[in-house]
């Protein structure tokens, strides 16, 4: 059967879905339950942390619109857009995802909605929403095609008073952003470890993923990740070789997770807060967590984003998940009256008020947290950490889990020492080029 070009364009949304959606578009159809085919309902693409059931009641009764759930899956999404019954809303994260959905033509351009809308207006806008702009080139211009339903700067870092001072460490500035290079060598002061095992990791330091991380990072040395057109990376420039270096010298002194020290509960806010980590590089957001836990919140404090010894100051946002809606949705103005709902109404003066993250909106900025002493200390490092704010581009030419899966290929032989730093960097240009140069032949 041939395939439209349309559909050729939207192949490989991922490494893993390559397979599922070739079978997909060239012609075995799937049937996909519970999607909206008219009147107040719509289909959302999320999971049961965004959208919950209680939710998706309180839809019901506010805005009388019925609520369909479907869970977030790449392979899914792509029968559902190439099948011509997509979602009406998708979950999406925003620093990564935006340029790439943009490019392949299939997401709305929102700006006639938002120019409309009396909920959610340009002015009352976060400029970390910025990242959900693409201008056809570059991230952070442009129309808007999603908006994110809170933020964090996510460079910046948790850290524990009382670890410390047990180890005579002295403690980060609220005001004045310590260097990479001296948060590792404090961490390697914090790490403490027994029989051979590490009892209190001194610091955890992967973002939200390796390809975010190391786009931020090369940024914070200076340089960029991608080329000028965004349809290569190049790890070998001076600026990706010292963010490298850095996340290599890290791994390998084991102070902290990475791929060849995996952490046992899977993630930094369990560890964090039952005081086996004595820093997390994680923003604002994890302060939900903190918070829960008087104690552990009381000896927390929250740090500007490092810099590089020479490099500039810079503090990005490396996810902003929140949604999008695909061009071709069938309830677009019973999907639009929701996302007003959920992004300015009711459900964001609640997750505002949660600690859970920075509104985007900043009318609700002073629903933040700020009852208890500790909540307004880490409320002022945030708010003069927002004056760094910067929008750090990604290509739109590969899913982010794709350069994720070909990055943990490469990584661990020079994290055990069996290559050098300049033979990963020229592993990782290989592998990730080439299937960024598929990605921009497919977006054309």
């Amino acid at each position: 059967m041939h395939t439209p070009s349309s559909r050729r364009r939207f192949l490989a949304l991922s490494a893993a879905a390559t397979a599922t959606a070739a079978t997909t578009l060239t012609g075995c159809a799937l049937q996909v339950a519970g999607a909206a085919t008219g009147g107040e309902g719509i289909t959302v693409m999320a999971s049961l942390d965004d959208v919950s059931a209680q939710l998706i009641q309180q839809a019901r009764r506010d805005l009388g619109i019925t609520i369909t759930v479907v869970a977030s899956d790449l392979t899914r999404l792509i029968a559902m857009l190439t099948n011509g019954e997509p979602p009406d809303l998708v979950r999406g994260v925003g620093a990564l995802d935006a340029p790439f959905f943009a490019a392949r033509g299939v997401a709305e351009n929102l700006d006639p909605y938002f120019a409309r809308s009396t909920v959610l207006k340009a002015d009352d806008l976060d400029p970390a929403n910025d990242v959900w702009r693409w201008d056809g080139t570059t991230q952070g211009k442009g129309p808007r095609y999603g908006m994110a339903k809170d933020f964090s700067q996510d460079a910046m870092f948790w850290y524990n008073t009382a670890q410390f001072d047990r180890a005579g460490v002295e403690p980060p500035s609220a005001t004045e952003p310590v260097t990479y290079e001296r948060w590792l060598d404090d961490a390697r002061h914090l790490v403490r470890r027994k029989n051979g095992q590490t009892t209190v990791y001194g610091g955890s330091y992967n973002g939200l993923g390796l390809p975010g991380l190391f786009t931020n990072l090369t940024a914070a040395a200076g340089g960029s990740l991608f080329s000028p057109d965004f349809s290569r990376v190049d790890f070998t420039t001076p600026e990706a070789r010292r963010a490298l270096t850095w996340y290599v010298d890290y791994a390998k002194t084991r102070v902290g997770p990475s791929l060849i020290q995996p952490n046992p509960d899977s993630w930094d806010g369990p560890t964090y807060v039952a005081g086996r980590m004595a820093m997390s590089g994680n923003g604002y957001w994890l302060g939900g967590m903190i918070n829960a836990e008087p104690t552990v919140a009381r000896v927390s404090r929250l740090a500007p984003a490092p810099v590089f010894e020479g490099g500039p100051r810079i503090s990005s946002c490396q996810a902003a998940t929140g949604m999008w809606m695909p061009k071709k949705a069938r309830n677009k103005d019973a999907a639009w009256r929701f996302f007003e709902w959920f992004f300015g109404e009711g459900p964001a003066r609640a997750r505002a008020s949660s600690g859970w993250g920075i509104p985007s909106l900043t009318s609700l900025r002073p629903l933040m947290p700020r009852k208890e002493e500790y909540q307004r200390r880490v409320l002022a490092v945030q708010q003069a950490e927002l004056r760094h704010f910067s929008v750090t581009p990604f290509t739109p030419y590969v899913k982010t889990d794709a350069m994720e899966a070909l990055i943990n290929q490469v990584l661990p032989a020079a994290l055990h020492g069996r290559i050098t730093v300049d033979a990963l960097a020229g592993r990782l240009n290989t592998v990730v080029n080439e299937q960024m140069k598929r990605g921009k032949e497919q977006v054309g």
